[in-house]
């Protein structure tokens, strides 16, 4: 599958505080995540806590299944990072598109941050992190349509 052509996401290497509200909780729930990992401290607690705070505690298995999948944690930031990482913002448009049900799109997403199996292992927790951040009224930016 091509991972070519896809949208130039236009939160990569901006500043957290620049993006909507819900790219913004899950920036901060996977920096929590990451945090957590690298410190050998439990990592659900630390991701559920900011998703908590928004009415989304129950897309915190989810998203650490997906992070789990997509094993990246190097490439990901600390709490303090001043900018999006590219795979950072990877994970964010990959989830975008997942909430917005074009499978193929946020598998080839995925596929710029790990081999075919990881990639499809992190679709099905992306669906639901999209589902549930839909049903508590946060969507995520449609990257389709995102100007850069």
């Amino acid at each position: 599958m091509a991972t070519r052509g896809l949208p130039n996401w236009p939160w990569k290497g901006v500043s957290p505080e620049e993006l909507p509200p819900a790219e913004a909780v899950l920036l901060e729930a996977i920096r929590s995540w990451v945090e957590a990992t690298r410190s050998g401290a439990p990592p659900l607690p630390a991701l559920r806590l900011p998703l908590v705070t928004e009415d989304l505690g129950e897309a915190a298995e989810a998203l650490e299944a997906l992070l789990r999948a997509l094993a990246c944690p190097g490439s990901m930031g600390c709490r303090l990072c001043p900018r999006v990482t590219p795979a950072e913002g990877t994970v964010l448009l990959g989830l975008g598109l997942a909430q917005r049900a074009t499978r193929r799109e946020a598998l080839a997403t995925f596929l710029q941050l790990a081999p075919p199996a990881a990639a499809y292992a992190a679709i099905g927790p992306a669906l639901a992190i999209g589902l549930v951040m839909r049903r508590a009224g946060l969507l995520l930016a449609n990257p389709l349509r995102a100007t850069s």
